[in-house]
């Protein structure tokens, strides 16, 4: 009898033996495969904790204890023990999202899915409940091994080890990898227990080491406090650096033997102070297609054919293999380009950069912040770095932009994937932040291309600047079409579109420039002119930009950043310091985390369609809607004396 369907919350797997919790983790593997092979989303990483995620609900009382997951991206078992077993939509508009999510369920704790943060709010979320009287409760963190290259984790172990009068269990999930394998000295350690004789010997009989973790065991445990150095202190040779860190270790355990796991993690509950438990899993356990593959073990899939794991359909050239191939044909004509990225090299595009010049690529982990203030240091010393990163991601690195890039003129490039809407991740992938926030830096300059060519011609503008950071931003997915331009303009603006009269100038940003564009023919069938430009470096505004919106009605900016302090912001500024009194609509995105959806339906929540902006731009040109466009005339006058000169 299928054992997954009876499971309408965690207190259900109480009365099953371990034979059935076997039984039902096979059921939730086959579950899985099935479904996200319908839909995409985070499969290798959810193959890989079913076990752990059976054990931890077992031991602990979700939602009376909380759990926190770092990522959030192998919640999916933790999803379906909880009562969530419809995902017919998963990642779709009104299905249930990839990463926890409160409004979904009171066990959903943390939605954030960025890295290293878990113990932050781990420390936090255990410190409250202590101080509140509340000690029958634990606080549950699970974090994979890729998150400890993060220095979030760091500084909240050194925290959480300065108070150890709380009930905080933090587990370990390391199987080797982040998106690829994990780096650094402390992967090297963790490979090293992975791969010793005597944990071999522990993931053969793993049944008979927790055998021997029994009631005396436990009361030891329970009597030793700061017995041993603790975790950290196996990860280097200094062991005087963490002699006064105070945090229990146990393990490592076979991450899929239920019975060590549930004993350990029984262990960890009893102790009654910070514990780290490490288990050793395996990412795409179960399903072959994952396990063998090399890339990332099916970290994050499309739809696949579940049978082979092949995937289903083609999306055409997508932008980061544009950049991809254009950054590697720039390493072979320069060789002072270095590149980085923060545990995401083949994710980035940076693979066949590394297979080129494996010397000149840098994977930092998750160390975002690290990775842009090294950087700073490889500029100053000649070289000319390329810091390959998810939009979203760049958010945690913004001082380091500011004080270690900017304010010392260093010649950096950042390509930021996944710019603007990204759709099914929800909203802490959403690259929407990074025009409004990066416009900021003094000296920045930012370029958005709107397609392939202009990518290729773009990143090769950028490396070519040596004193300041300059950013190349592009969105998830497919390029755009070609879309010629009509005319270049002598510092570099493009004109698309030319209107037959001044009416409306619609500037187009990145790929909101083939929106721009139908916008325009939709205007020109309503007897309005619609001159197209694409800015191309969209900070700073160049001078061209200014006497177009000068010579005509009504300036529409069009973005898919969010709209508040956006590229229509800074546009409206330069034009009223240059004396330019042209009505100015900004269009982009809400100020707000929006919920996953497919980007076509985020865009059109917030009238970012031709349809719509063309419908509100002539209600503009005819002064039924604010901003008004001014008076034909005045434009008429600029736009004849521009021609005539």
């Amino acid at each position: 009898m299928a054992i997954l369907q009876e499971i309408g919350g965690p207190r259900d797997l109480d009365a099953l033996t371990t034979e059935q919790l076997e039984q039902l983790a096979q059921e939730i593997r086959d579950f899985l495969i099935e479904n996200v092979a319908r839909t995409g989303g985070h499969l290798g990483p959810n193959l890989g904790v079913v076990e752990l995620t059976i054990a931890l609900h077992r031991v602990f009382d979700s939602p009376n204890d909380p759990f926190i997951f770092d990522t959030g991206h192998q919640s999916y078992v933790h999803k379906l023990l909880t009562g969530r077993q419809d995902f017919s939509r998963l990642r779709a508009r009104d299905g249930i999202a990839g990463y926890p999510q409160r409004a979904e369920s009171p066990h959903d704790v943390v939605e954030s899915s960025h890295a290293s943060s878990s113990l932050s709010w781990a420390d936090g979320v255990s410190r409250a409940l202590t101080r509140t009287g509340r000690r029958d409760r634990h606080v549950v963190a699970v974090v994979g091994d890729g998150a400890l290259t993060g220095g979030m984790t760091w500084e909240a172990l050194n925290n959480i080890s300065d108070d150890n009068d709380r009930n905080l269990v933090i587990v370990v999930n390391d199987n080797g990898r982040s998106y690829a394998p994990t780096i650094g000295g402390m992967a090297r350690y963790l490979n090293r227990v992975r791969t010793a004789d005597s944990y071999q010997n522990l993931y053969r009989g793993s049944s008979t080491v927790a055998r021997k973790l029994g009631p005396a065991a436990r009361a030891l445990y329970r009597g030793v406090r700061g017995g041993t150095h603790g975790f950290l202190a196996r990860f280097v040779n200094n062991e005087a650096l963490y002699s006064n860190l105070d945090i229990k270790y146990l393990g490592p355990v076979d991450g899929h033997d239920l019975n060590a796991l549930i004993e350990t993690l029984e262990l960890a509950k009893e102790y009654g102070a910070p514990v780290i438990v490490h288990a050793i899993t395996e990412k795409g356990r179960g399903y072959a297609p994952a396990v063998l593959d090399e890339a990332d073990q099916f970290h994050s899939v499309g739809r696949i054919e579940p049978l082979t794991g092949e995937a289903i359909g083609g999306g055409g050239t997508a932008w980061t293999d544009v950049f991809a191939d254009e950054l590697a044909d720039i390493g072979t004509e320069r060789d002072d380009i270095i590149a980085i990225t923060a545990a995401m090299l083949r994710p980035a595009g940076l693979l066949p950069f590394a297979q080129r010049f494996p010397d000149r690529v840098y994977d930092v982990g998750i160390a975002e912040q690290h990775a842009v203030a090294s950087a700073a240091g490889l500029a100053f010393g000649g070289l000319h770095p390329v810091v390959a990163i998810y939009a979203t991601f760049m958010n945690r690195a913004f001082d380091q932009v500011l004080m270690d890039v900017a304010l010392h003129r260093a010649g950096v490039t950042f390509v930021l994937d996944r710019a603007g809407v990204t759709g099914p991740d929800g909203p802490s992938h959403h690259g929407v932040w990074d025009l409004a926030m990066l416009q900021l830096v003094p000296n920045i300059r930012i370029a958005a291309p709107r397609d392939q060519a202009r990518l290729r011609e773009e990143l090769r503008e950028a490396v070519a600047v040596d004193d300041a950071p300059t950013v190349i931003r592009f969105p998830k997915g497919a390029v755009n079409a070609e879309l010629p331009a009509a005319e270049r303009l002598a510092d570099g603006v493009e004109v698309l579109v030319r209107g037959d009269s001044p009416d409306v100038l619609l500037v187009g940003i990145g790929p909101m420039a083939h929106v721009a564009v139908d916008v325009a023919g939709r205007l020109r069938a309503q007897g309005i002119g619609a001159t197209v430009v694409d800015p191309r470096w969209v900070v700073p505004v160049q001078q061209s930009l200014v006497e177009l919106a000068a010579a005509h009605r009504l300036v529409i900016t069009i973005e898919d950043g969010i709209r508040v302090g956006g590229i229509g912001t800074r546009v409206r500024q330069v034009l009223r310091e240059s004396g330019v009194d042209t009505a100015v609509d900004e269009l982009g995105v809400p100020d707000e985390f929006i919920a996953h959806a497919t980007r076509e339906q985020i865009l059109e929540d917030a009238g970012l369609t031709a349809a719509q902006i063309a419908h509100n731009v002539v209600a503009q040109v005819l002064g039924t809607r604010l901003p008004v466009a001014r008076p034909a005339e005045d434009a008429g006058a600029i736009w004849l004396a521009n021609d005539t000169a």
